[in-house]
């Protein structure tokens, strides 16, 4: 099979990568190495993603991403340094390449710089997302899978959060970006009969993980002896979905797709255990073996009170069937973050 990964060189992407690689597949990978942080990391979990021992000098943005397209080019894997915005830019890939299945990773993520930059959000990740569907339909390719994210279900009072609970209020742009692509979604499915699984991911962490996100951050902090940002009182919670689960969902439905027609699902994908930011962060310290300096901070706004998947229907419709508790996973990060220091 011929997958086109958009975002195939960030965190969740490069593992997904790495996997359809490992399985046989070949892969288009698109990704524009967005400035939200380093592009040096983005480069090296493509290496990984490759297992290449390639060496960069990091020196230029451009000339080293350039490098990288060249060098990793293959007869299973082609690399595009490409905007999902620029639609003329993608509809040359889709010219070049069969595909057979597009797995849309790719989005400027985070709920607190949404709230800075709201129109860009919007432009990439629904008028971007919407380019893709576009040409889809221009190309007849009819099988789709969408990263959505639980952040749609805002301060959502039910617990655990399921798939058919009304995500009409959302708290920021970030997450209204996501439930407007999966409302375009099915708009595309209906008309054009473009099979589709948006997946909703609860708090994705492990090895890669960006670094602004709060596991990788506060391991950084406490490993530098620095203060940690620690927002409210400690009570916020989340469902931390260990990454191998995430690919594993995702294949899992990119399964279901290949062998079901007709097909328009929104699945959770979670790891149904909730965690509190005080319960992180304690065990975060007795991994790395060092105790965190906290900076006591007042909760952000677009911040979400607590996130918890009902994976009920992932489990029955796609066999999905998460296996790393929280303490292994974040065993598993800080083990990779003191081999990979950012």
């Amino acid at each position: 099979m011929n997958y086109l990964v958009t975002g195939g060189s960030g965190f969740i992407g490069s593992h997904l990568v790495e996997q359809l690689l490992k399985n046989g597949h070949s892969v288009i990978n698109i990704d524009n190495f967005d400035d939200f942080y380093n592009y040096k990391i983005k480069v090296q979990n493509t290496l990984e993603s490759l297992a290449s021992k390639s060496e960069f000098n990091f020196t230029d943005k451009e000339s080293d991403i350039q490098k990288l397209s060249t060098e990793t080019k293959s007869n299973y894997y082609q690399l595009y340094h490409q905007d999902i915005r620029d639609k003329e830019g993608l509809e040359e890939i889709f010219k070049n390449h069969k595909i057979d299945l597009v797995i849309h990773l790719a989005a400027l993520a985070g709920v607190r710089p949404s709230i800075e930059r709201p129109l860009e959000y919007e432009a990439v990740n629904v008028r971007g997302t919407q380019n893709l569907w576009e040409l889809c339909k221009d190309f007849g390719i009819i099988k789709f899978v969408c990263a959505s994210s639980s952040s749609v279900y805002g301060n959502n009072e039910k617990i655990p959060f399921a798939e058919t609970d009304n995500v009409d209020n959302p708290i920021s742009p970030y997450a209204a970006t996501k439930k407007c692509g999966e409302i375009i979604g099915h708009v595309y499915h209906s008309l054009y009969y473009i099979d589709m699984i948006q997946l909703r991911f609860f708090t994705v962490y492990g090895p890669r993980q960006r670094p602004d996100l709060a596991i990788h951050k506060f391991t950084r902090l406490i490993s530098e002896n620095q203060e940690i940002p620690f927002y409210g009182n400690g009570s916020t919670a989340r469902d931390y979905t260990f990454i191998d689960d995430i690919i594993d969902g995702i294949l899992k439905s990119v399964t279901y797709l290949q062998t079901n027609e007709n097909v328009y699902e929104i699945i959770n994908l979670g790891e149904s255990e909730v965690i509190t930011l005080s319960e992180m962060l304690t065990t975060l310290e007795n991994t790395i073996g060092k105790k965190a300096n906290r900076k006591m901070l007042p909760m952000q706004p677009g911040d979400v009170h607590k996130t918890n998947a009902d994976i009920t229907k992932a489990r029955t419709l796609i066999g999905y069937a998460p296996s790393t508790n929280f303490q292994n996973g974040i065993k598993k990060f800080v083990e990779w973050f003191l081999g990979n220091p950012q």
